[in-house]
């Protein structure tokens, strides 16, 4: 069907009917992946529940009465992964942008800074986090400093702000080299500092092209902050483990598992739509 001409008046019949084409095509492209999908699940299900130790399975990991009575202790568990979240998320970007300043530093006399602003960030984004976490959750209340906290919560919080505080400067800093450094000069010429340049003319060009591997960032971390349970902070992680040892059943890991999938996947669609926003202004600036 064609495109009505009072729909496009300005397009001439040829463009209405490539337009009409193309819509063609995307619905039969929608279409197809749709059908694929649904037989592929199909399949996948029919191959899962009709193996043989699919009933073993169902009620060691698939159990909703055990799911029901574990949830309000797991999702109590989860507000507490929450807050640590949002607590080291404020706390990377600060300490990553930080960092990436320190980095991007000009003249020789800051060269003791640049050494040991890339010193920390090659040790730890070399580090297991998980190692990290042992020594700092069992290190530092081990060494009983006056004033010190020794709260799994806090040093868990603060070995993952160690960590990822490492990758976030090396984003910014990769998107603060982007900026050509004509707009630097053209700013100095204005009489601005070097401090002021940075602040309102590097920064947000660098903080805008850096924006979607930040939000990549960010859904690791909302994964690894299950990660706190290894030192003894009851949080999802840790409330499905003790529902689990308390009904010797698997399913509340599946409970903890599936609130993290529901923190991560509005996240992680938001990342994908920033993504495309920023190809498709990449694009209009390469045909402008």
């Amino acid at each position: 069907m064609t495109v009505p001409a009072e729909v496009f008046p300005e397009l001439s019949l040829a463009q209405r009917d490539r337009l009409t084409y193309r819509r063609g095509q995307a619905r039969r492209s929608r279409l197809l992946a749709g059908s694929s999908t649904v037989v592929f699940l199909a399949v996948f299900g029919t191959v899962i529940v009709l193996s043989p130790g699919w009933e073993r399975v169902q009620s060691q990991f698939f159990d909703l009465q055990v799911a029901r009575d574990s949830l309000p202790a797991i999702a109590e568990g989860f507000w507490l992964n929450l807050r640590v979240l949002a607590f080291c998320a404020v706390l990377i970007l600060v300490v990553g942008l930080g960092v990436a300043a320190l980095r991007t530093l000009r003249g020789p006399v800051f060269a003791p800074l640049r050494f040991l602003a890339a010193a920390y960030t090659d040790i730890f984004r070399g580090f297991p986090l998980i190692v990290l976490l042992y020594l700092v959750g069992f290190g530092v209340p081990g060494l009983r400093l006056q004033g010190v906290p020794t709260s799994p919560v806090v040093l868990g919080g603060v070995a993952l702000v160690l960590t990822y505080s490492a990758y976030v400067a090396e984003v910014f800093r990769a998107g603060i080299d982007t900026v050509h450094p004509s707009q630097r000069m053209a700013a100095r010429s204005l009489g601005l500092t070097y401090g002021q340049s940075m602040r309102k003319v590097v920064l947000p060009q660098a903080v805008r092209r850096v924006t979607p591997p930040l939000l990549n960032d960010f859904v690791a971390l909302q994964k690894d902050v299950g990660l706190i349970s290894v030192l003894g902070a009851v949080d999802a992680v840790r409330a499905a483990q003790i529902e689990v040892a308390r009904t010797y059943d698997f399913t509340p890991y599946l409970v903890a598992g599936l609130l993290f999938i529901a923190l991560a996947v509005p996240t992680v669609r938001l990342a994908d739509w920033v993504n495309a926003r920023a190809a498709r202004r990449q694009q209009a600036g390469g045909l402008t």
